[in-house]
């Protein structure tokens, strides 16, 4: 178990990887960031931990782990009603594996390729929206609901719905369908889609080719989520070299 919770003023962060290398580095990096962290081997371990101690902010959670899984240590999170933001930690791609965890309970998928300036950045604005969804419960009477032609969004709980059928997006996808949904018929520009995944004024490098490079890839997925549902979904346009729109006729 490695531990540093000298500073918390970015929020708490629970760590399970079985990579003692991969996982010393990230609970250091994150701790000099202002996160407390703490960072376990299995799940088993962290779940003794967890049942002894305060509920952290946030969960850092390797897929493929020997013994007990990231989705079995997910499953067993939820069925110990632990109700804390999990974020999937993988080098898979194959969108099976995503599936599984967004339906287990898990919040988003952060590849370990990326730089730790975007994955730091991931990690602190679902930490603040968390936050802030949770301080606005009890001012809420009815669950925030967004419709717009045959898309339902269910902002309260982050799930999205065309033509009835649930949408299986991680928080990032859920963002930014939101933003464009909310905004339908405006043009909107690639920054300001990359600002919603890693914060108004982030860089990483590349300049403006990088930050349109990744939302093209965010846009690709998410149109794919929607195809996979329905084949003839076509309400999210590109214009080249500025953004993108959520059309505001009506998907038939």
């Amino acid at each position: 178990m490695e531990l540093n919770l000298r500073d918390r003023r970015n929020g708490q962060i629970l760590i399970v990887d079985d990579d003692g290398m991969f996982r010393e580095s990230l609970v250091q990096n994150l701790s000099d960031a202002g996160f407390a962290t703490i960072g376990f081997e299995d799940g088993p371990s962290a779940l003794n931990h967890l049942a002894q101690a305060n509920v952290p902010d946030i969960i850092l959670l390797d897929w493929k782990m020997p013994g007990m899984t990231g989705i079995e240590v997910l499953r067993e999170l939820r069925r110990q009603e632990i109700d804390v933001p999990v974020v999937f930690l993988t080098v898979l791609s194959d969108q099976i594996y995503e599936e599984a965890g967004l339906l287990g309970g898990a919040v988003d998928f952060i590849e370990k390729s990326r730089s730790f300036s975007i994955l730091s950045r991931r990690v602190e604005l679902i930490i603040h929206g968390f936050k802030g969804r949770d301080a606005s419960k009890g001012q809420q009477r009815q669950p925030l609901v967004v419709k717009q032609g045959n898309i339902n969004l269910r902002c309260d709980v982050n799930r999205a719905y065309w033509k009835d059928s649930r949408i299986d997006l991680t928080l990032t996808e859920f963002r930014i369908v939101e933003y464009l949904v909310r905004r339908a018929g405006q043009d909107i520009r690639y920054r300001e889609l990359y600002d919603i995944v890693h914060g108004a004024g982030f860089a990483a490098g590349e300049g403006e080719i990088g930050f349109r490079a990744n939302v093209r890839a965010f846009v690709k997925r998410i149109r794919q989520k929607f195809r996979d549902v329905d084949p003839s979904f076509e309400q999210i346009d590109n214009y080249p070299g500025f953004g993108y729109r959520w059309s505001d006729v009506d998907g038939r």
